[in-house]
């Protein structure tokens, strides 16, 4: 199926991007990102999703599907030519309004995903605990527990999916184990519901968090 592609001429939109610990644009781009800039790529060539251009999305839950690390930045993407798709766009010039080391705010997204579906199975004491608190002590005896639960009993996708939101949670690193958490809770036909509660949550704590 062909992604849903929109042209709009001299438009600005509001969205998310994240960006790698040490701030620098991906894609062999190597510029250091902060807050305030624009940051602009040639017009020579056309404007191609995943391909060229400087992306966000509208949504966080959507952007953290490409996040290649922690730090969440709040942007304006503007110039002649937005593309817009089901998860994210694409333009010529990218503003940063402000950013963000998520780092934390993910790792606790991450757990709170995975205790939406906790009554799906039959959690281990320490999976749970370490859900609840976020004990970084426990955080690697819970994701082997986590694990070894799966083998011992029958794996019916509901349970299944539970199990693998509670394991993602206590992975390295921080926005992967986000990413994976929230993927593996929305399961089956409840997905796109769960996906926008977990996008207005992760919003919030995102808000929440920078304000601080």
């Amino acid at each position: 199926m062909k992604p849903n592609i929109q042209i709009y001429p001299l438009k600005t939109m509001k969205a998310w991007h994240f960006v790698k610990q040490d701030r620098r644009l991906g894609y062999e781009d190597n510029r250091i990102v902060k807050t305030g800039r624009t940051y602009k790529v040639s017009k020579n060539k056309p404007l191609e999703l995943c391909l060229y251009g400087l992306h966000g999305s509208k949504r966080i839950i959507d952007a953290l599907k490409w996040a290649p690390g922690p730090v969440v930045c709040r942007v304006d993407l503007l110039g002649e030519i937005l593309l817009h798709d089901t998860d994210k766009s694409v333009a010529y010039e990218r503003r940063v309004l402000w950013m963000y080391d998520a780092t934390m705010i993910l790792r606790k997204f991450a757990r709170l995903c995975a205790l939406d579906v906790i009554n799906l199975w039959d959690a281990p004491d320490v999976v749970v605990e370490y859900l609840k608190t976020g004990d970084e002590s426990i955080r690697a005896s819970a994701r082997a527990s986590a694990w070894e639960s799966a083998w011992e009993s029958a794996r019916a996708s509901a349970r299944e999916s539970a199990r693998e939101s509670a394991w993602a949670s206590a992975r390295e690193p921080a926005w992967e184990s986000a990413r994976a958490s929230a993927r593996a809770s929305a399961w089956e036909s409840a997905r796109e519901s769960a996906r926008e509660k977990q996008n207005k949550r992760l919003t919030a704590m995102i808000h929440k968090g920078h304000k601080k």
